[in-house]
């Protein structure tokens, strides 16, 4: 298929996930608690919190606001937070969610994820788990704000590689402090059995705006590419020439309208899918998309005094009509009708301008010589 005719069908896909808005991906921050201090947190989370842990009740009385029949094959909830290992309640919540028709996910940093934690999650029905791991030893400890969170992390991601009936990735937050690691990183998790990993850059919200080194310069973000690239290309070749399914697949995250390297290292071109597949129940109540979009810009509602199916129904104007992102930069931008303003957690406050532009860096990049 020729270019040309691969972002025409491209645009088509997205014009129809737009207008059709099927829910199927809901994320749930069921706490602010925190047992770690990681200093790219878009959160700013604490080991008190900053609001009580969200009661299972209020949560599944918003949920049963979805007609069933809207609750597709592909419905998950996922619970986010803080660290949602800190409530003790997931796995009868997760039976809740079964017994309505959907699966359930967890975003973790691994720390509390043992034997004991990986029986009870599966016997609550756990289907999907993703972990972090953000460098090798004291770059993982130092990101992470805790000594030995490192080994603790790698004995959680042995022991979620083994199961088979849960879907398994491995996160990695890139800086400039474990971009030359990744190969190392790559090695380590390939040897644990891990089949899915992705990689992501991080804005300046939260945490992240006091830490300069958590942001790749121009040149280092090709450099990022460029190995993706590398190891998507090689994994292709094995699939072509011995046909194993046993290689780890390798892919950047769905950040930001990459150029020429985006069906270079990910599966399916850039599209936010914020607000048109994607909805989030705050930990205050608010409805919104994706936890790390400004939530007092973007937030729609709250489950304490709207319902949350006519808010996705009726709301989320902003996220499925992207024309308000043509301004600043974006507004003067060769690529605009491709990226529309790239992810919508890249404009915070007074949207002005978008925080970050992956295209942008990467033509200067290469413009560079990198």
């Amino acid at each position: 298929m020729t270019n040309r005719a691969f972002e025409i069908l491209n645009r088509l896909f997205q014009w129809n996930e737009t207008r059709v808005h099927e829910l199927n991906y809901l994320f749930w921050e069921c706490t602010t608690r925190c047992n770690l201090h990681c200093i790219h947190c878009g959160s700013d989370c604490t080991a008190s919190g900053g609001e009580p842990d969200m009661p299972a009740e209020d949560f599944l009385r918003a949920f049963d606001t979805i007609p069933r029949e809207e609750r597709g094959q592909r419905f998950t909830v996922v619970m986010t937070g803080g660290e949602p290992l800190l409530r003790p309640d997931l796995p009868e919540i997760g039976r809740q969610l079964i017994s309505r028709g959907v699966g359930w996910s967890i975003v973790s940093n691994g720390y509390f994820y043992d034997e004991a934690m990986h029986r009870r999650l599966m016997g609550g029905g756990l289907g999907a788990l993703t972990i972090s791991l953000d460098g090798i030893g004291d770059e993982h400890d130092w990101m992470r704000g805790r000594e030995g969170c490192y080994q603790r992390t790698i004995k959680a991601i042995a022991i979620a590689a083994k199961e088979q009936r849960i879907n398994f990735d491995v996160v990695t937050c890139v800086n400039q402090r474990n971009l030359q690691q990744l190969q190392e990183i790559h090695d380590i998790l390939a040897g644990l059995g891990v089949r899915q990993w992705r990689l992501f850059t991080i804005i300046p919200i939260g945490r992240a705006c006091d830490h300069a080194e958590l942001h790749l310069s121009d040149a280092q973000l090709v450099e990022l590419m460029e190995f993706i690239k590398e190891k998507r290309e090689y994994a292709t070749q094995v699939l072509k020439h011995s046909g194993s399914q046993t290689i780890m697949n390798v892919t950047f995250s769905c950040e930001g309208y990459l150029g020429p390297y985006e069906r270079k290292v990910r599966q399916n071109p850039f599209f936010c899918h914020a607000g048109i597949n994607i909805a989030s129940v705050l930990i205050d109540g608010t409805i919104c998309a994706c936890p790390n979009i400004d939530r007092k810009v973007f937030g729609q509602g709250n489950i304490y005094k709207d319902n949350l199916w006519e808010v996705w129904q009726h709301g989320f104007a902003q996220f499925r009509d992207r024309s308000w992102t043509l301004r600043g930069k974006c507004g003067e931008c060769e690529v605009a009708k491709k990226c529309h303003g790239g992810g919508m957690h890249n404009w915070h406050g007074d949207c002005k301008e978008s925080i970050s532009c992956h295209y942008m860096k990467l033509v200067k990049g290469k413009q560079a010589g990198c």
